[in-house]
């Protein structure tokens, strides 16, 4: 059974930095189709949002409103999935949640959240101006 935690979430000032770490384990390894990981965010009362995207052989995505203030990296096991998030604003606030899914295609998709299988309980960061 596959199991994801989170941590590194916090409350912060405007323009600071915070390191999402999630935990992935009891992956069950394929030898076809694509290995997607991902962190995802939600708003009080709006739905899950795709922020970044890796898969296994490093490609990244990034929505729109976090390019060049947010990098998602994972360790070579692949069983450490991270979110550095810099020059946070209050827009930023959100839990947010790791996810990952094996895709039979080549591409990971950022949208829509609910392609992902597997979730973690998520971590909170708030940003105040």
């Amino acid at each position: 059974q596959v199991e994801l935690v989170e941590s590194g979430g916090g409350s912060v000032q405007a323009g600071s930095s915070l390191r999402l770490a999630c935990k992935v384990s009891g992956r069950t390894y394929r030898n076809y189709g694509t290995y997607c990981l991902g962190w995802f965010l939600q708003a009080p009362g709006k739905e899950h949002e795709g922020v970044a995207i890796i898969d296994t052989e490093g490609t990244t995505k990034y929505a729109d409103s976090v390019k060049g203030r947010f990098t998602i990296s994972k360790d070579n096991a692949e069983d450490t999935l991270f979110l550095q998030m810099n020059n946070l604003k209050p827009e930023d606030t959100a839990t947010y949640y790791c996810a990952t899914y094996y895709t039979s295609g080549r591409l990971c998709p950022l949208a829509p959240a609910g392609t992902y299988i597997n979730w973690g309980q998520g971590t909170q960061v708030i940003v105040s101006s």
